[in-house]
């Protein structure tokens, strides 16, 4: 293991590598550009391939095409770029593409404030494009997380043939932490998207069988042609406009997802043994909730932290059995109120359910956050 320490960018660039991305398009946006930077340098190096592109949405459209040739292939923006690649993300959706697509936040809407930190697009993640869709999101806390989820969104979107977006924030992105990263990245499990094992003239490129909710993928150029589209389609990639397929294409895009929660949903809780009341958080906003629960312990106050690492699909059923247990939740996150409706949704009236919402372009202290839970429990 060697010891570096490394921006939150950088470290999601050495992820990248560690996990076998060969390809990255995309356009400089601050404060994500550090990622394009420090892949135009890496990649070259393990044999692969930068573009920079001429706008946001061939960035994303460059990464899907190297996709379908066989390449693990990324992207990375923020906020007014997010919202440009939205269309392109609903076509990876429907068209099962693995791409990972990285999206360091920044104060919005529009230009908004470039260099501080938010969480504003929470709901844009998982509702951005247009139709019913279904994807991965997670949210890293740190630079060696930067890390180390990098690697699992590569080999989720590469399993389950999904987009995955890593949702950061602005000083996850800049700051600077130590790291411990491998000598030898080869020694880290990385997964390879399932390639068919039939006859070119037998392949059905949305096939599945034996229950297999996820269908190989060839890769272009390799003898094998399928039909790419966005249009609703059935097992051969053309169009299906009936009713029944429409609604088994829907379902299956929908169950590969939701049939394996077990193995894609992911959080972490601190102290929550013994908890009377819960913070709940995720990404950067988490950073400051781990000394706000030492110090209201310290005043009698038994709190825990419940951190989201997966944030969609939203742990359910892990809020549910949280909303039993203690007598309330305190929703932290930097925006006016997102992640909080989706909380308020599975708990259901079983606890008291709060929102501190900070938008103020900075991260709240450990102090604030305090005073924000003290106030809801009486103290």
């Amino acid at each position: 293991m060697s010891i570096k320490l490394l921006q939150g960018n950088q470290a999601v660039v050495e992820g990248a590598i560690a996990a076998g991305v060969k390809f990255y398009g995309g356009y400089p946006i601050t404060p994500s550009t550090e990622i394009a930077e420090q892949l135009a340098a890496r990649l070259p190096q393990v044999g692969g391939k930068f573009m920079q592109t001429e706008d946001e949405l061939a960035g994303l459209g460059a990464a899907v095409g190297a996709s379908m040739g066989g390449k693990k292939a990324m992207t990375a923006t923020s906020g007014p770029g997010f919202s440009l690649k939205q269309e392109m993300l609903g076509l990876a959706c429907t068209a099962e593409i693995p791409v990972v697509i990285v999206n360091v936040q920044r104060v919005g809407p529009a230009t908004g404030q470039p260099t501080s930190p938010a969480q504003g697009e929470v709901m844009m993640s998982r509702w951005g494009t247009h139709g019913d869709h279904w994807v991965i999101v997670v949210s890293p806390v740190s630079v060696p997380e930067c890390f180390w989820l990098t690697i699992r969104a590569v080999n989720l979107a590469e399993k389950y043939r999904v987009p995955v977006i890593i949702l950061m924030d602005e000083v996850v992105g800049h700051m600077r932490e130590k790291i411990e990263l491998p000598d030898d990245y080869s020694t880290i499990r990385t997964v390879e998207r399932k390639r068919p094992a039939c006859r070119p003239e037998d392949y059905l490129a949305y096939g599945t069988a034996d229950g297999d909710l996820v269908p190989p993928m060839a890769d272009f150029g390799s003898g094998y042609r399928w039909h790419v589209t966005g249009l609703i389609h059935d097992e051969t990639g053309f169009p299906k406009g009936t009713p029944e397929g429409t609604v088994n294409a829907l379902n299956r895009l929908h169950d590969k997802i939701y049939n394996n929660l077990d193995d894609i949903v992911t959080f972490e809780e601190y102290k929550m043994d013994d908890a009377e009341y819960a913070i709940l958080s995720f990404g950067g906003a988490a950073r400051t909730a781990y000394d706000t629960v030492d110090m209201a312990r310290k005043e009698g106050i038994k709190a825990g932290l419940f951190r989201a690492i997966t944030i969609w699909p939203f742990p359910e059923a892990q809020v549910k059995v949280l909303a039993g247990k203690v007598k309330g939740i305190l929703v932290h996150e930097l925006n006016y109120g997102q992640y909080v409706l989706e909380v308020e949704r599975v708990v259901s009236g079983k606890c008291p359910v709060w929102l501190y919402g900070k938008y103020d372009n900075s991260s709240a202290t450990p102090q604030q956050l305090l005073a924000e839970l003290k106030k809801h429990v009486g103290r």
